[in-house]
């Protein structure tokens, strides 16, 4: 359907798009100048599109000659707070923010899938979606209350990754990644002199005995074939060396990829802090915030990807998902309400280098551009023939 020779031809343009995302980089609901390029590309292609202004999305359109249904492919805006350590001529301009996952090339796929499907449209019509604050503020709700996806029958999207090489696909039905929550514990104790511990409630004291006693809801309390995580990422305690802390504060992150599991833990982390404060003489707060919730894949929209996939790097390019992430991702409140596919693309540099997302060294091998771009155009291709059938 697409020629590699149109591919090849178009491919450097996609490296510089790739490399102005990339050298200009966005943090979430703050992607005006990204904006811009979305849209100025789009003009150059002749692509209709809405902007909902800064902290909104960018929506193209892409109309077939006849009826059909409508599809959506998905991309994100935004880049990571951190610093760049890559070294590359195109590395960001901009301290304190970073391309470190990818969504500068997730750009560059789907609108070079927009150009591709621009030359030859198929039925119906093709929603393009560039979403903001994928990395913090689920910037999906902000897409779905536009409306914009509200007559679509089936939405797509994707995610570079050094676990997979280029010319590979991961494709796999049901959860792919987790559902992500936050916690925070607020210990309220007593303040004292260092040299009289008697005298006071140890804040400190109290916090390191969360820290360990909350490991054991994963490697003692949930079921092991479910996998979960929790994490404390954060701790915050003290003014002094000599002082004993009055207060401490503990955050961290809990994953799951099954409900029961996530509610169980959910209690297990509150059983805890009222034990663990009244066998201290302390009390404690404790705060859960629900995250994302997971990527559920559904089983048709996973085939149609599956078949696209084939098209675009043969069977042996397709790799079956051997277990879901512990990540998390806001496609999946799209999932909630449209059936669709979320698959991730081989992107390791070098062969022999892994480096995760995320990681201020993170970068791709740019070929994978031309991979991700005929897969998105493939999958509408694809899912626009199936739900016409």
């Amino acid at each position: 359907m697409f020629d590699s020779r149109l591919l090849d031809e178009l491919y450097p343009h996609w490296v510089e798009l790739r490399r102005a995302f990339h050298r200009e980089p966005e943090l979430a609901f703050e992607e005006v100048e990204t904006a811009k390029k979305i849209m100025a590309e789009l003009d150059r292609l002749g692509i209709p599109y809405t902007y909902q202004g800064k902290g909104g999305g960018v929506i193209g359109h892409i109309e077939g000659g006849r009826p059909g249904p409508q599809v959506a492919l998905r991309a994100d805006m935004d880049a990571l707070p951190g610093e760049e350590l890559t070294g590359l001529p195109f590395a960001s301009r901009f301290p304190g923010r970073v391309h470190a996952c990818g969504h500068d090339a997730h750009l560059t796929m789907v609108l070079g899938a927009a150009a591709l499907l621009q030359a030859d449209p198929p039925p119906g019509k093709v929603v393009l979606v560039f979403q903001p604050a994928e990395e913090r503020g689920g910037g999906a709700r902000v897409i779905l209350a536009s409306g914009a996806l509200d007559q679509v029958r089936a939405i797509f999207g994707g995610h570079v990754t050094h676990h997979y090489r280029v010319g590979e696909i991961m494709i796999g039905e049901g959860v792919v990644t987790a559902q992500s929550d936050r916690f925070q514990m607020h210990i309220h104790g007593r303040g004292g002199h260092g040299a009289r511990p008697h005298e006071a409630i140890d804040a400190v004291v109290i916090a390191g005995s969360l820290i360990t006693t909350v490991q054991t809801l994963v490697s003692r309390e949930v079921d092991p074939l479910h996998p979960s995580v929790v994490t404390v990422g954060q701790v915050s305690a003290g003014t002094a060396p000599n002082v004993i802390a009055a207060e401490a504060r503990l955050a961290g992150t809990i994953r799951t990829t099954d409900p029961q599991s996530r509610r169980h833990l959910h209690a297990g982390l509150k059983r805890m802090a009222r034990a663990l404060g009244e066998l201290h003489r302390a009390r404690i707060e404790l705060e859960i915030q629900p995250g994302y919730p997971p990527v559920i894949n559904s089983p048709q929209e996973t085939e149609i990807a599956r078949r696209a996939a084939a098209a675009v790097v043969g069977d042996k390019g397709v790799v079956p998902m051997e277990h879901p992430s512990m990540g998390s991702e806001d496609f999946a409140f799209y999932l909630e309400k449209i059936p669709g596919c979320y698959v991730r693309f081989g992107a390791r540099r070098r062969e022999d280098e892994y480096i995760p997302l995320h990681s201020p060294q993170f970068d791709i091998n740019e070929e994978v551009l031309k991979v991700g771009a005929a897969w998105f155009a493939r999958v509408a291709w694809e899912a626009i023939h199936a739900y016409s059938a």
